[in-house]
């Protein structure tokens, strides 16, 4: 796991930077399921997800000669506009792979904060178009989910969870790559050993369960036109495998379904501006794929807010038709 002296380290250097983000009751969402649940809003984080702990934390960790080169990295949004933000603020030149079916909010704002962004029609082969962006142009990569560094910066949302969440039994986290997932168990384990750790995948492409499955990352598919293009990298990362065999507790599904209900929920109810990967650790309790004790108190993660206005309109009006 990433030591907690790591995740305090990362802590410090992001402290007056980015925000401690709140804590919210949500008595409306949790009573109708016998639980007490608390979301950890990361949603009102810069750039509107956790990325930027783990971006940022890593650009600051870099020598000046490394940060001088240019960054690069490859993502399908929140990760990107994290990059993109820590390449303006430490005066970086920064370019950005993305596959040409991001969110068009997550590709304008990563322009917005100054980087480049070369598109890429494979999603399945993304990583080697960085690769060979990376050899032309001599640029520093920063990984958006197999770094300690990164992973330590991810750590700080579990750290805040621990020092600010009260009393917890159980903390569910949603699973892309697996670097928030990473970041928080490891920092639970160590200073909540007693609270079930709980990882969110998509049903529909699984990365995580598979991997441990077969003993090492496995491609993950992406359905189509998924709401939660944050949970589809094309496989789950070394390192966050190996901390997960180690940290969860337990694996849940999440269907593309529940998640456009529960996105639907968390804006009506919560008053909430989420994407589907954000509202996918509410959707495990909401559709029962993650069942608790009745009591218990739950803290989830609601990982970021970056969703292109018309898909909210969808996702409410799929709900308000299903009503």
């Amino acid at each position: 796991m990433i030591p907690i002296a790591d995740i305090r380290v990362a802590a410090e250097r992001l402290r007056g930077r980015i925000h401690r983000t709140p804590m919210m009751r949500a008595r409306s969402l949790g009573a109708p399921l016998g639980i007490e649940l608390t979301l950890k809003c990361e949603s009102f984080q810069k750039t509107g997800s956790f990325k930027v702990r783990g971006a940022l934390n890593k650009v600051l960790s870099l020598p000046e000669a490394e940060r001088a080169r240019g960054l690069i990295t490859v993502s399908a949004g929140n990760h990107a506009q994290a990059v993109a933000w820590a390449a303006r603020l430490v005066g970086a030149p920064c370019v950005v792979v993305m596959p040409v079916d991001a969110p068009r909010s997550k590709l304008d704002a990563v322009r917005g904060y100054g980087a480049e962004v070369v598109l890429h029609a494979d999603r399945a082969t993304l990583f080697d178009k960085l690769n060979a962006e990376r050899e032309k142009r001599g640029m520093t990569f920063i990984h958006p989910f197999d770094d300690p560094v990164v992973l330590a910066g991810a750590g700080t949302c579990g750290l805040e969870i621990a020092e600010d969440g009260g009393e917890i039994d159980a903390v569910l986290v949603p699973v892309g790559g697996g670097g928030l997932m990473s970041g928080v168990v490891s920092a639970m384990k160590q200073l909540r050993p007693n609270v079930r750790r709980i990882a969110i995948e998509l049903a529909e492409g699984p990365g995580l369960a598979p991997a441990l499955a077969a003993g090492q990352p496995v491609p993950a598919p992406r359905p189509h036109d998924t709401l939660a293009d944050g949970m589809t990298p094309p496989f789950v990362g070394a390192l966050p495998l190996a901390i997960a065999r180690e940290c969860v507790d337990e694996i849940a599904g999440v269907t593309e379904a529940a998640i456009r209900e529960a996105t639907a929920m968390l804006m009506t109810r919560a008053k909430l501006y989420v994407e589907g990967s954000g509202a996918a650790t509410y959707a495990a309790l909401r559709s029962g794929a993650v069942r608790l004790p009745a009591g218990s108190r739950v803290v989830a993660i609601v990982s970021g807010g970056n969703i292109d206005p018309e898909r909210v309109f969808a996702a409410l009006a799929n709900e308000e038709a299903r009503a």
